[in-house]
């Protein structure tokens, strides 16, 4: 297992644990979360904070599975299915491909396809 991919399994396992803390030490400072269409979700590490403390917080059934897995140098393309979320605006199961770009030993940037 590569680095990159290894970075994004670790940073995955603090998501099932809805541990806040240290899911967002896998992410730069600078991290941003976009969707395809370049609209931001969420941009640095107090935005990441407050847009995944509400999802933790009010998710306890909270479960990411990946369905496929490229990597690519720098890159870890997953298919997710993400179950249990409990967030307004967003369904109880959210099917995506999410693009990692990894820099540096961290999580750079994010791309969701949903």
């Amino acid at each position: 297992m590569s680095g990159t991919t290894d970075l994004v399994d670790r940073q995955i396992a603090a998501y099932q644990k809805r541990d806040l803390d240290t899911f967002l030490a896998f992410y730069t400072k600078n991290a941003r979360i976009r969707q395809f269409d370049g609209s931001v979700l969420a941009d640095n590490t107090d935005g990441l904070r407050s847009f995944y403390e509400p999802l933790f917080r009010d998710s306890p059934r909270l479960k990411a599975r990946i369905l496929h897995r490229i990597a690519a140098g720098d890159y870890v393309i997953d298919e997710e299915e993400t179950t249990g979320v409990n967030v307004p605006g967003y369904p109880p199961t959210i099917h995506a491909v999410v693009i990692y770009h990894v820099k540096d030993g961290l999580i750079h940037d994010v791309i969701f396809l949903m």
